[in-house]
Parts: C-alpha cells; sequence; structure tokens
C-alpha cells in the first residue's frame, strides 16, 4: 500500500458497454464525498474485444481538511510497478494489463471476474482457441500482492444490473481506499437510475469479497503464511453418487459427475448407466496398462469428458427443451434489465431441415424422408426447410416447445439415435483396444472425441474425420508400434482442429501412409444467366 505522502493508484479495466465511466465517477464522486482529493483520466479502448476501455484514479490518502491548504499533485497515467490496485471485469484483460507491466508482485491488489468474453480469435479456431483459465489465474497470483477473483458477470446477472455496481462494491470491500461503505452507498443513491439494482449488485460484491478476506486471514493467521489462500472459487459440481464415487477413482470424480448429470438430464437415468458402463470399460483397460495410476487416469478422465458431450448431442427436442426453461426465461429479462412490470415478448427463430425430422423416425421412413430430400438438391434446388419464428412468451409459443421438449422418449426409437451409439461405439473399442495396447495410444484416440462439435455438417464432418483417424491409423499396417500410432493420431488432431477444410489433415494422413478423406459429391447448380436489358431509345 502507499504510505500518506503518495496518491493510492486504481487502474479499472472494463469492456464496452459495462459501465466503466459510471465506475470511474462513481469513485470520484464518493472520494469527493468522503474529503478526499481525487484525479480521473481515461484512455478509450478500439473495440469490446480488442482492447478495454481503461480508467485511472489517483486518490491522497490524507483528507482535504487535514493538508492546511496545500494540493497533491497527481500523475494522469500508471507508472510500471507503481500501481496499487488493479480491478477488471474480465479475466483476459487483467493479463493484458498485467502484462503492461503496471502491476507489482509486491504492491499490487488485484481484483478481478472470472467470467470470460471471448475474442475474435478465439472463437475462430475449429478446436478449443479459448486461453487456459488456469494459466490466467497463475500469472494473477504470481503478478499481485493480495487478489480477489469472482464471477462478476453472475453476481451482475443476479442482481439485475450492470458489472460496474458490482466492481464498485469490490473496490469497497477490498480496503484500498480510506472510505466508508456509507460513502459508496451514498453515491450511488445520488444516480437516481437503477439504484435499487445497483445496490443489490454492490452488495453481493461487497460480501464476496468480504468473505474472501475473512477466509484468507484465518488460513494466514493458522499457516503463519501470508497469501497461503487461493481466492478462486470451487466449481460448481453436482454431487456424485456414492456407488459411482466407489467404482472410480478421486482423479476422475469431478468430470464423472459433470458428464453422469448431463446425460441423466438429456434423457433419463438408464442413459447415465450406459454412460457409467463405457466409462467402466476404459477405466478396466487403463488400469491393466497403468495398475499404479502414475498418470492419475487421464483417459478415463478425458472419455468422461467428450463420451458425456457426445451421448448427448444436439437435436430438436434438445433445443425445444433448452429454449423452453425458466432459468432462460430469466436470463433474457436480466439481460435486457427488464422489470417485474415490463412486458416483455421474446421470438425464437427456427429452421428445422429434413435431417432433423428424419432424426426422431425410425430408420425405414427416416431414408425415405433423407432421399426426398436428396432428389431436390440434385435438381438443383435448396434443401427443404421449414422456417418459424414462435413467440416464447405467449402460451401457445410455450406449450408448442414444451410438447416437442416432452418427445425425448421418441428420441431412442429415431433413426439418428441408434446411428449416434453405433458410432459412439466403434470410437469406444477403439479407445479401449488402444489403452489395452499402449496408454498413450489410448490416451490419444481419447483425445479425438475433440472432433466432435456444433452440429449439422460441422459435427457430421468432425465425425467424418474421428472415424476416418479411427480406421486408417489406429490400426495403420504400415506403422507397427504403438507409440508411432499414438503420435500420427495426435498429428491427424491437430491438423484436424487447426483447418476447417481438411487439407491439414489430408496432408497429414498422407505422410502417415494413411488414404485421404473420401471426396463427397455435391450437385452442380447451373444458374441461367441474366439477360441485359434493352438500350433505351436515344441512348
Amino acid at each position: 500500500m502507499s504510505s500518506t505522502s503518495q496518491p493510492i493508484t486504481l487502474l479499472l479495466a472494463a469492456l464496452g458497454g459495462e459501465g466503466g465511466g459510471v465506475l470511474s465517477e462513481w469513485l470520484v464522486l464518493t472520494a469527493q464525498r468522503a474529503g478526499y482529493a481525487v484525479q480521473s483520466t481515461s484512455i478509450p479502448g478500439v473495440a469490446q474485444r480488442t482492447g478495454a476501455t481503461t480508467y485511472y484514479i489517483e486518490v491522497f490518502p490524507v483528507p482535504v481538511a487535514q493538508l492546511g491548504g496545500r494540493r497533491p499533485v497527481f500523475s494522469l497515467n500508471p507508472l510500471p510497478g507503481r500501481l496499487d490496485g488493479l480491478v477488471s471485469s474480465e479475466l483476459l484483460e487483467t493479463s493484458r494489463q498485467i502484462g503492461s507491466g503496471v502491476t507489482s508482485p509486491d504492491r499490487t491488489l488485484i481484483i478481478s471476474s472470472n467470467a470470460r468474453t471471448l475474442t475474435t480469435l478465439e472463437r475462430m479456431q475449429p478446436g478449443d482457441g479459448r486461453q487456459d483459465g488456469a494459466e490466467l489465474l497463475a500469472l494473477l497470483r504470481s503478478q499481485s500482492r493480495a487478489h480477489h477473483v469472482l464471477d462478476m458477470a453472475a453476481l451482475a446477472r443476479e442482481s439485475g444490473t450492470v458489472v460496474s455496481a458490482v466492481m464498485l462494491g469490490a473496490v469497497a470491500a477490498s480496503g484500498l481506499f480510506p472510505f466508508a461503505r456509507e460513502h459508496y452507498e451514498a453515491t450511488v443513491r445520488a444516480g437516481g437510475v437503477g439504484v435499487e439494482a445497483s445496490l443489490r449488485g454492490f452488495a453481493r460484491a461487497f460480501d464476496a469479497v468480504g468473505q474472501q478476506r475473512a477466509q484468507t486471514g484465518f488460513v494466514e493467521q493458522v499457516l503463519g503464511q501470508p497469501g497461503a489462500a487461493s481466492a478462486a472459487p470451487a466449481a460448481n459440481v453436482p454431487a456424485l453418487p456414492a456407488a459411482l464415487a466407489a467404482a472410480f477413482p478421486g482423479a476422475v470424480h469431478e468430470l464423472l459427475a459433470l458428464g453422469h448429470a448431463r446425460v441423466c438430464e438429456y434423457q433419463d437415468a438408464a442413459y447415465g448407466e450406459l454412460y457409467v458402463q463405457r466409462l467402466g470399460r476404459v477405466l478396466q483397460a487403463e488400469q491393466q496398462v497403468d495398475p499404479e495410476g502414475h498418470h492419475r487416469h487421464a483417459v478415463t478422465r478425458e472419455m468422461a469428458r467428450w463420451l458425456a458431450l457426445w451421448m448427448a448431442f444436439d437435436d430438436i427436442v434438445r433445443v425445444a427443451d433448452l429454449k423452453s426453461r425458466a432459468s432462460r426465461w430469466q436470463r433474457m429479462k436480466g439481460e435486457v434489465k427488464a422489470q417485474d412490470s415490463d412486458l416483455v415478448h421474446l421470438y425464437d427463430h427456427f429452421k428445422p431441415g429434413a435431417p432433423e425430422f428424419a432424426a426422431l423416425l425410425p430408420a425405414g421412413l427416416a431414408q425415405r424422408v433423407l432421399a426426398w430430400d436428396q432428389r431436390r438438391v440434385a435438381r438443383g434446388q435448396d434443401p427443404w426447410a421449414l422456417p418459424l419464428k414462435i413467440g416464447t412468451h405467449s402460451v401457445i409459443g410455450m406449450t408448442a416447445l414444451r410438447t416437442l421438449a416432452s418427445l425425448r422418449w421418441l428420441r431412442r426409437r429415431g433413426s439418428r439415435f441408434g446411428q449416434e451409439q453405433a458410432l459412439i461405439e466403434q470410437w469406444l473399442a477403439a479407445v479401449v483396444q488402444g489403452t489395452s495396447e499402449h496408454w498413450e495410444l489410448g490416451h490419444e484416440l481419447a483425445l479425438c472425441g475433440r472432433l466432435i462439435k456444433g452440429y449439422g455438417s460441422t459435427n457430421e464432418r468432425g465425425k467424418d474425420h474421428l472415424l476416418h483417424v479411427v480406421r486408417h491409423l489406429a490400426t495403420s499396417p504400415r506403422l507397427t508400434e504403438p507409440a508411432a500410432r499414438a503420435s500420427a493420431i495426435g498429428a491427424a488432431r491437430r491438423a484436424a482442429l487447426a483447418d476447417a477444410t481438411g487439407k491439414s489433415l489430408d496432408s497429414t494422413l498422407a505422410s502417415h501412409g494413411a488414404p485421404a478423406r473420401e471426396v463427397k459429391a455435391q450437385p452442380i447448380r447451373w444458374m441461367r444467366r441474366p439477360t441485359a436489358p434493352a438500350a433505351k431509345a436515344g441512348t
């Protein structure tokens, strides 16, 4: 912390639309209300995810009444290593500010949200292009004398306010400035717009940071080691049934609990039991080759993740269920800041095609529907689709969605369910066989589950890539050594995730002696050349 002869310095970083300017103004008004000299400057960002707007605030820690007519001299921008506090609404933005060198491990208090707003580059990656949150948090801890990490976005949604009010509560509870809580709250009340919601967000953050400070102080007192407690909140993991906890090692429990809950919620308890049985086959194979658990059951953990995601594939029943949940309605009202007295109209647009309807039909009838649609495309027509606009706020619209969502019992009888289970079994058998033969081979095959993502053509392409790798690299006659096959599968997986067109995958397959992907026939559409308009007379 700064001494009484130096200003207390704070840097605020907020994305577009999060009220960073309002927060800066609140802090300035609070300082003036409490009787302290203050100065604020700002640097606008380029855009919402190419640079946050930052606000720099300096507060002299001695009340103006005690300065004897003197006035402190403030700076316009933070100096490297001289920052007392950094407050950020997004984890990657926190890391960016740390990377600029303004923070100091022995001086800076960092208050950050652990929520993420993905950048354009992160969204463009065919695979998982997200920055590793664990690495970002590790950087935050290493470059701060103390830190408070909380989900500011969630607190703002729960309070029906913007994140600036939550950030103000976190700053107030941190003790960075010599202001009382009443000074902050009085400033918010003077705003006159959305006061109650802002105060709710302020109080939630104030309590959250206060609890973290109390826990940290208790641990430090017991252990005698400052900074021994971590302020990062624990993940919200559903409870794992006792029978499953006893059947699987502890390293698998977190992902197993999440996967089992997802699969049961997607279909039913019997489907969850099938998930557990499949995962048990992988665990048995892994324990045979690694009985001591040196790899911490990494194959089983990866399968717990990707198997659950594949088994809970998206279809029209799933979409209708998600669109008609009460939690979604509450979230949408929070996003538009609707009050209880406001009328909210919510319209959902759907465009299901022949494949979506055929998925719920028996195999024979589904083939007839798909063949009819393929003949349309072969004649140069667009694939058949049914555009729908459903008012989810209305009784008729909500009833229609809930009726469709209730058809999960029909899913088991549909053609797609059987097809997906057959493909899952092929992949599962390859993972079990590969693990029994060589641990690394099984691990690479399990990681290939990452190729299954999205819906429609993206999902189909991912399944084609995975099965092609399984069929031609997992048992490649050219690569006799399991380690060589594992290396080839890993290279193919990375190539498929790096290039959505598949050209990198084809090149990687060829380099390891495997055939390229099959070229799928695409209809050629002939377009009539537009006739040039007749020239006007006299021109």
